[in-house]
């Protein structure tokens, strides 16, 4: 479990928008760890988490997005029913709101790896910590 940082930034829905930033970001050896996008009317909403986050908020920046940085938990987590139950209990109990989560598992692996925003990212890695 870890804290990471993650990039956040409104871009233009259109085909293509994702694939230049990913290009763009894979030409400086830059490697995207997590990734979600809520798409809107006419925008979109791209998160990332990548193994450079300094650099590539410098990088994207520089082609005119504005990057928002927040901090996200990274948590490993079983394959197993109940997993996610016990971690939103934890967080609940701890008066820790969770804002979202994304990543994911597969049905062959045991573990996933979810990226969790929330309110205190510090407190809620005590608490997990704990259990």
């Amino acid at each position: 479990m870890w804290i990471k940082t993650q990039l956040a930034m409104f871009v233009r829905s259109v085909p293509g928008t994702l694939a230049e930033i990913c290009a763009y970001l894979s030409e400086h050896d830059i490697n995207i760890l997590g990734v979600s996008v809520q798409d809107g009317v006419d925008h979109a909403i791209v998160r990332l988490v990548t193994d450079k986050p300094k650099p590539a908020t410098y990088l994207l920046e520089e082609r005119g997005l504005l990057v928002v940085e927040n901090p996200v938990l990274a948590l490993k987590l079983e394959n197993l029913p109940g997993a996610l139950a016990k971690i939103g209990v934890a967080l609940a109990e701890a008066k820790i709101n969770i804002h979202y989560v994304y990543g994911g598992v597969s049905d062959e692996e045991q573990r996933g790896l979810l990226y969790f925003r929330v309110n205190d990212a510090d407190a809620a890695l005590s608490v997990l910590e704990e259990l």
